[in-house]
């Protein structure tokens, strides 16, 4: 089975050498008590719980499954997940950086961020619950009217009542303007809800008495596309004026998908037969309300893929530092015994190393937007906020498509470190694998995400967002240009940034003749930016590990080590990547489609 170790030395380095955290909160009035101590504290909690609670439930989830009763519409979660799911609410886990105003702890959104990554390493399948009911909480304190954030956040904010998100339809999924739920208003002020709904992520299950579903649907007046689609709170149980829970509302549970990985978690098909539910928003302004959960979401998918990465690489090293499988090359490093320890071969060490790189670069820049995130909604300057929502945006995209190709890769290389017994479950390699593959495909494919960097990141505004981003990465090489041990990472640094200026311009060009060109662009040109932005981190990390290299802590050793393989071997994906975007439409558009 495998084991987990938080990554708690990693999680201080970006927090206080990296990130001077602190000191960045401290512009914000309401953090600006918040000290290393406390950071630290919550982060060494968390971890507990991560590993001692919930990763040895990871193998029983995949196991197991989710299980419905279809008379009752009510599904039971593996074994183990209602027990840790109260662990967590009693531990006060979901409300860490909530509102005080609803019962929340209201600590920063950077510790959420630690909670999160440690909590998917552990059991992916089982955060997709608390997961959903955080994003529902934001999209209602974002959106909601002032009754339904009192009637509902409080117990979203305890956990005793969990949500979800509604949206997927059999005919439509990523296109969410071909939805046909319908919204029909009440004398009451409430809408009755019908239709059907698929791939709903913890859409029945036990561990909370209550789920808040927020359902896409339209309203009889609603104009087509996705202009027409209004956004409403339906309850699993009808709610009183003074909270309490009354009869069954009928959005049931009517089918759980069968599918490659996350088991554990219930995804299920629902149907609505006159549920009813109060509208958030404005009437046909639902996906707008919406996105505010969806870019939560899509965060929080990144952070998916790079706690599978964290914990495929731990399983993987431990592996390849005992196995033992042939000589190395160059001669026995081990003659006494009968093999070397497979840790010796080159390639064995680049996917190790690779997973490693992509782990502590994808902390790094998720921490990072963490604290953006933060200062974009309590900042006290209106000019800061707004910087900092831009490049919440720019990187949005970035972290859901780029963290979970990176995160496929990373489990995949990881598996096939431990050879044949890899493909088995014994190991638990091969559950790593079946997890992160979903990653690219839900809250958005990432090809989705391509074209929203590209398309409406970048493009639709003269590149603003990305060039705030490289004037950052400006900053830095000019600082450090001049450092001869700076060299090999500013210089590739600094050429990649000049690059994708150019890049963007010639798509940009391009697709003024042929938007077209965009579609067969984007997928390399986000894989491009995502390593720019992982260049510029990793170059400031290798920075704060020359300068403390001397202080003896191998830490600083392993991370110049690190920070070095990610500029020598994959980084240079780029050029390639770069050529292919450049080849544009033609090679894509040329067969005629009877020929495929």
């Amino acid at each position: 089975m495998p084991t987990y170790t938080p990554p708690l030395r990693d999680m201080q380095f970006v927090m206080h050498e990296l990130l001077h955290a602190v000191d960045e909160l401290k512009s914000i009035p309401r953090h600006a008590d918040v000290d290393a101590d406390t950071l630290n504290a919550v982060v060494e909690e968390a971890g507990k719980f991560a590993a001692k609670v919930l990763a040895p439930l990871n193998p029983v989830g995949d196991r197991e499954g989710c299980t419905l009763d279809k008379a009752t519409h009510e599904v039971r979660t593996p074994t183990g997940f209602k027990d840790a799911y109260a662990q967590y609410v009693a531990g006060g886990w979901p409300a860490l950086s909530c509102e005080p105003e609803y019962g929340g702890q209201g600590l920063p959104l950077l510790l959420n961020q630690c909670l999160y990554e440690m909590l998917n390493s552990a059991n992916q399948a089982w955060t997709m619950y608390p997961g959903l009911a955080h994003g529902a909480y934001e999209c209602l304190l974002a959106h909601g009217t002032p009754e339904q954030k009192r009637l509902y956040l409080p117990k979203i904010v305890s956990g005793e009542w969990a949500g979800t998100m509604c949206l997927t339809e059999p005919h439509c999924g990523t296109d969410l303007g071909l939805l046909r739920t319908k919204a029909e208003p009440q004398p009451d002020g409430t809408y009755k809800l019908t239709g059907q709904k698929i791939f709903i992520s913890g859409g029945e299950h036990d561990l909370a008495e209550n789920i808040v579903h927020l359902v896409l649907a339209r309203l009889p007046d609603a104009p087509p596309g996705s202009k027409g689609i209004s956004l409403f709170v339906v309850s699993k149980y009808l709610v009183g004026p003074d909270g309490q829970l009354g009869a069954r509302n009928p959005i049931y549970c009517t089918g759980l998908e069968h599918k490659m990985g996350i088991h554990g978690s219930s995804t299920c098909q629902m149907t609505l037969d006159g549920a009813v539910g109060t509208l958030v928003g404005e009437p046909h302004r639902g996906l707008a309300a919406m996105f505010v959960m969806m870019n939560a979401a899509r965060l929080g998918v990144g952070n998916q893929s790079l706690g599978l990465t964290e914990v495929a690489y731990q399983n993987a090293v431990a592996y390849a530092k005992e196995r033992r499988q042939m000589r190395a090359l160059s001669g026995p490093k081990e003659p006494d015994q009968p093999a070397d320890r497979i840790i010796v071969h080159p390639d064995v060490r680049k996917m190790l190393l690779t997973a490693r790189a992509y782990a502590e670069g994808g902390r790094a820049l998720a921490m990072h937007t963490a604290l953006l995130i933060d200062k974009e909604l309590h900042h006290p300057d209106p000019e800061v906020r707004q910087a900092c929502a831009d490049e919440v945006a720019l990187l949005t995209p970035i972290i859901k498509a780029f963290f979970t190709d990176n995160g496929w890769i990373a489990t995949s290389y990881c598996l096939q470190v431990f050879g044949g017994h890899g493909y088995i479950a014994e190991w638990g390699m091969e559950q790593f694998v079946r997890d992160a593959r979903i990653n690219m495909i839900y809250e958005g494919t990432n090809t989705v995400q391509a074209l929203d960097l590209l398309g409406r990141k970048v493009l639709a505004d003269n590149g603003k967002k990305l060039k705030a981003f490289g004037r950052r990465i400006a900053e830095f090489v000019e600082e450090h240009g001049v450092d001869e041990q700076m060299q090999e990472f500013v210089n590739p640094l600094a050429d990649l940034g000049d690059k994708v200026t150019k890049l963007t311009t010639e798509i940009g060009f391009k697709a003024m003749k042929n938007p077209d060109e965009v579609g067969a662009a984007a997928v390399d040109y986000l894989r491009v930016c995502g390593h720019l932005v992982f260049a510029y981190f990793w170059a400031r990390m290798a920075r704060i590990a020359l300068d403390k290299q001397g202080s003896g802590d191998p830490f600083y050793t392993a991370k110049l080590h690190t920070a070095r393989f990610y500029f020598a071997k994959l980084l240079p994906e780029t050029a390639g990547l770069i050529r292919s975007a450049r080849a544009g439409l033609e090679p894509l558009a040329a067969m005629d489609e009877a020929l495929f």
